[in-house]
């Protein structure tokens, strides 16, 4: 009998194990959040996702980010860790703490990065999205990972400095960045990334700030996959049935 193929959907989950974690801060906060991990075959690469601000409605279940969950275990071989920066509460719990400005939430990457580290996930890269992007940029540089992708991002935190010291470690950074973004549209962003040299800018059309609907998702999954796993890309916009959970 033959296996039917059904279309990636917005509400598709795809198998992985599927395990409710907690990470621990230098300052003495509990983080919760979520590893999703290949129910198959080895982990090919490790995406550490930074939401956006949690102060306008961020959380780890942001939906790009809850849809990789759910699709890239199982398409790329892709560990998935989610988890809410401090103060910040969704289905999952809230997370110990209080919003810091982007700041206080230095220590929150360092304990993402760490928990990734201490698992054994191998090559790790930062995506952050929106607020997540400066969180990256001010605080990502000197941690044990390969590189970064960035979604949307404002620059309203990070500074020149951030990115000259990314540009300093020559790791790949990519920005993904809406046409229509509300805060930094492609032009201004090539002229305001100048000191991160390295960096690699995609201007996408038609998209928003938000990535709200099913092909841009598609368009920021594709890119990530592209470049932390780019022996499973381009991803399949249909799998077989029986995989759908």
């Amino acid at each position: 009998m033959t296996d039917d193929l059904v279309e990636l959907r917005s509400m598709t989950v795809l198998p992985a194990d599927r395990e409710e974690i907690e990470l621990r801060t230098e300052d003495g906060l509990t983080l919760v959040g979520e590893l999703a991990l290949p129910a198959e075959g080895p982990v090919t690469g490790t995406l550490i996702t930074l939401h956006p601000l949690p102060t306008h409605g961020g959380f780890m279940d942001s939906h790009v980010y809850r849809k990789a969950a759910w699709r890239l275990p199982a398409l790329a071989g892709l560990a998935v860790l989610r988890f809410n920066t401090r103060g910040t509460s969704s289905p999952r719990g809230t997370s110990d703490g209080e919003f810091g400005e982007g700041i206080a939430e230095a220590a929150d990457v360092r304990a993402a990065v760490d928990f990734a580290v201490s698992r054994g996930l191998p090559n790790r890269w930062l995506v952050g999205w929106s607020f997540g992007t400066e969180l990256t940029l001010m605080h990502g540089a000197d941690l044990d990972v390969e590189g970064a992708i960035l979604l949307s991002p404002p620059l309203h935190r990070a500074t020149e400095d951030d990115m000259r010291r990314w540009a300093a470690t020559g790791r790949p950074v990519t920005a993904l960045v809406p046409e229509h973004d509300d805060f930094l549209k492609p032009d201004e962003a090539r002229e305001r990334f100048a000191p991160l040299t390295q960096l690699e800018l995609i201007a996408v059309p038609d998209a928003k700030h938000l990535w709200v609907g099913e092909r841009y998702v598609r368009i920021v999954h594709d890119a990530i996959v592209e470049r932390v796993a780019p022996e499973r890309a381009p991803l399949p916009g249909e799998v077989p049935a029986s995989m759908v959970e």
